[in-house]
């Protein structure tokens, strides 16, 4: 599929999101209740012109430096430019001229609504697959945001790893987006509708962990997800058999992250102190961490939590000097389970 052909489709066909054909471009998560004050201030062009849901919005934010890829008229940079604060600012990134039109229209308004002395928002015409080409500096944004984009983009290992190069060190890709549970023919791909409804542009979810680890993202933790229902018999009949899921993904920008789940004998105690989080603290989708109880973690979660913006919430206990094997439960399966000194395990072997 071709760029113009999606700048058409969200430039021109698409008037609001009452004009999209199914439910796929949609966050997996309702709007938490802190944001929906957020959202309530956001001027009215702006959300007529959002086709999707939710709010891509991790917590800790507070001076934060962001980048939205795939900003459209600029919902989330607004809503992510109150959350940052007059300290921090939002930078959102397009290649529709329509959207950006909007987008960039009503920045001295919602400087004002937010009570900042000047906008701390700013906005780029240019493919997410092209981040290189933009007056974008290396390493200079704390988080990457994007809502039901990447499926869009014709390239998506070149926006993962343009993502990875504009990320600080222990900086965060934090995301939602439409992956299939198998790889899309390429008949399919070629269906505007369907691309243009974040469907036949998804990426089958292995692939995706793949990309995910090759543009230097170790280990992609899932938030959360929820299994997609097109509701559309036309479409549902052209994708046949094909199952889709909205997910939230995690990806830390931390060099070194280990393949599997490794036990160091280290744990975390949650201190409460994440605004909006006073009683526990949710990593992904199986590390929810209790305040104040020790909650055990495997080498990479450790660096998840010590080695990013999240490390002053956090107490923790041992290091990584001494090695037990795989995390249990977390990490990969061991060839010695299930093993006993009497039973080998095949009928060959070295001996």
């Amino acid at each position: 599929m071709t760029h113009e052909a999606v700048q058409s489709y969200y430039g021109e066909v698409l008037q609001s999101s009452a004009d999209l054909q199914t439910n796929a471009c949609c966050t997996p998560d309702a709007v938490p209740a802190h944001l929906k004050p957020v959202l309530g201030k956001l001027h009215d062009e702006v959300m007529a012109r959002y086709y999707g849901c939710g709010l891509i919005a991790p917590l800790a934010l507070e001076g934060a430096r962001i980048l939205d890829l795939g900003c459209g008229a600029g919902r989330d940079v607004y809503a992510l430019s109150a959350l940052v604060g007059e300290s921090g600012a939002v930078v959102g990134v397009d290649m529709t001229p329509a959207q950006l039109a909007v987008a960039r229209s009503h920045q001295a308004y919602h400087a004002e609504v937010f009570g900042h002395g000047a906008p701390n928002t700013a906005f780029h015409q240019g493919y997410i697959e092209k981040l290189d080409e933009l007056p974008l500096e290396p390493g200079s944004f704390d988080i990457i945001v994007s809502n039901c984009v990447l499926n869009l983009a014709t390239d998506k290992a070149a926006v993962l790893r343009g993502a990875q190069r504009l990320l600080k060190p222990g900086g965060e890709m934090y995301f939602s987006d439409v992956y299939a549970d198998r790889r899309i023919p390429e008949a399919l791909a070629r269906n505007e509708v369907l691309y243009g409804e974040c469907l036949s542009g998804a990426l089958y979810w292995n692939d995706f962990l793949t990309l995910a680890r090759g543009a230097g993202f170790g280990d992609p933790r899932m938030v959360e997800s929820r299994l997609l229902t097109i509701e559309n018999p036309e479409l549902e009949r052209r994708v046949g058999p094909i199952r889709f899921l909205s997910a939230t993904y995690r990806l830390f920008n931390l060099a070194g992250l280990e393949p599997d789940c490794e036990d160091y004998g280290q744990a975390v105690i949650y201190k409460g102190t994440v605004p909006h989080a006073p009683h526990e603290f949710v990593l992904d989708d199986h590390h929810v961490i209790e305040t104040g109880k020790v909650f055990p973690v495997c080498g990479n979660t450790w660096r998840m939590l010590a080695e990013t913006r999240f490390a002053p919430h956090f107490q923790f206990i041992g290091d990584f000097s001494t090695h037990y094997g795989i995390f249990a439960g977390c990490g990969g399966a061991s060839p010695f389970n299930g093993l006993s000194p009497t039973v080998p395990a095949t009928s060959g072997g070295c001996c």
